[in-house]
């Protein structure tokens, strides 16, 4: 029974954070404030549970990232040995957008991904738990061998370029979809067709001459 009431504790700390993060940003959202949203009359619930707000905040990815991981691996392997750059960037796109849609509406993931990019204190944070997807290394090898050659510089360049539209653009279709608005998505399947194929422009781009 305790660890039953334990788990149902960590669960509504982890979604209340979520939310909270996901709104206001996290420098500006205390530990009482998601013990007290939660609903624990204990407001040092969240230290007890998890630590640091750092701690919180790398459960919070955790939870999420497995289920992307094994629908990026399974994406990876119908499409392994493909030369499409098209294949390979869907891979980096469609796990996201469709764990997202499974979780049905609203959802909070992709704004509080993107409150932890946009803080210096937290986005080493995100690099470094995603670095921990080897299917996402695949990826990278499969898109890099059927793009055309690229400066390594460029390379980098269009890789991080990738990471920040995929966040900003998923956090965006998610307060949309959220508010019930009419954005230029009407879904998350939308969101990611128009997302690879930008993303596909992208890394087809010619470079242009050194001045």
């Amino acid at each position: 029974m305790e660890t039953t009431r334990a788990t149902a504790t960590r669960e509504a700390i982890l979604d209340a954070a979520e939310r909270l993060f996901a709104e206001r940003g996290l420098t500006v959202v205390s530990n009482r404030q998601v013990s007290e949203a939660a609903g624990q009359g204990n407001n040092a619930a969240v230290n007890y549970h998890f630590g640091t707000k750092t701690d919180l905040v790398r459960a919070i990815l955790r939870r999420h990232h497995g289920p992307v991981i094994e629908r990026r691996r399974a994406l990876v392997e119908s499409i392994r040995g493909s030369e499409d750059p098209r294949d390979w960037i869907s891979c980096w796109v469609r796990p996201a957008t469709d764990y997202l849609e499974s979780l049905g509406a609203p959802t909070w993931f992709a704004r509080f991904s993107a409150q932890l990019m946009a803080d210096p204190a937290y986005r080493d944070l995100v690099t470094s738990e995603a670095l921990e997807d080897p299917i996402l290394t695949d990826v990278l090898d499969g898109l890099n061998r059927c793009s055309p050659p690229l400066p390594l510089e460029v390379r980098l360049q269009r890789n991080y370029m990738t990471r920040l539209l995929i966040v900003d653009l998923l956090a965006e279709c998610e307060r949309v979809l959220a508010e019930g608005g009419h954005g230029p998505w009407v879904g998350w399947s939308s969101a990611a067709s128009g997302l690879t194929d930008a993303l596909v422009g992208l890394w087809l781009a010619p470079v242009s001459p050194l001045p």
